[in-house]
């Protein structure tokens, strides 16, 4: 009689403890935004971590949803081989640039259009690890890239350098210049220096004949 309480009581502690204890989930990585020139190609950076060993049947999932928030559409999907959406905006436009065994599932979007503003979505599924995060990227294409905040600092210095080296360089050419205007001076006057002693000592041997 006691044996088979036990048993249930163990069974339904079980249960409860399996209900409590957090299910494997894969975790996915992506940037959160992301600026794009129109007409340029785009790689979609997405990772993952799984606490389960890589799956043959692992899938990966791209779609995409509109700044107006339409309806999702799909991108591209990967299982044991990518696989290219026949139709879309992306057809033809999207191929696979990942590596399963680096946990990497990026993609590259080819030759960017303003429609292509919007919210991409990377889903990875490894069995057992079918649950988890989904990965968003927010694009927003742009006519030319604008320059943040490191852009202008990068700049500033660049010109305080510029502005430096051309400050020291004239400087030298001034100091230059200088020194030569002395050396200049220094030789007329050293010749007019020698000039007047051979003078004088013309005149004293002109002069010496006469007081003989």
């Amino acid at each position: 009689m006691g044996g088979p309480s036990w048993l249930g009581a163990v069974l339904v502690l079980g249960v409860q403890l399996r209900a409590l204890w957090p299910a494997a989930a894969v975790e996915v990585h992506t940037s959160k935004e992301v600026d794009a020139v129109n007409g340029t190609n785009l790689r979609l950076k997405c990772t993952f971590s799984s606490s389960s060993p890589i799956s043959p049947d692992l899938s990966v999932t791209w779609n995409f949803q509109p700044e107006d928030l339409s309806s999702h559409e799909p991108v591209f999907y990967y299982l044991k081989e990518p696989y290219m959406w026949p139709a879309g905006r992306f057809k033809e436009r999207v191929t696979w640039d990942g590596n399963i065994e680096r946990n990497d599932v990026s993609i590259i979007i080819w030759d960017l259009q303003p429609t292509d503003n919007g919210t991409f979505t990377c889903q990875v599924k490894n069995p057992p690890d079918v649950g988890g995060t989904i990965g968003e990227v927010r694009l927003r294409v742009v006519q030319k890239v604008h320059f943040s905040e490191i852009h202008f600092l990068a700049v500033a210095i660049g010109s305080a350098c510029v502005l430096m080296i051309i400050a020291v360089t004239v400087v030298i050419i001034c100091r230059h210049r200088q020194k030569k205007a002395q050396e200049k001076k220094a030789e007329v006057a050293d010749t007019e220096l020698r000039e007047r002693e051979n003078l004088k000592i013309r005149e004293e041997k002109e002069a010496s004949p006469l007081e003989d």
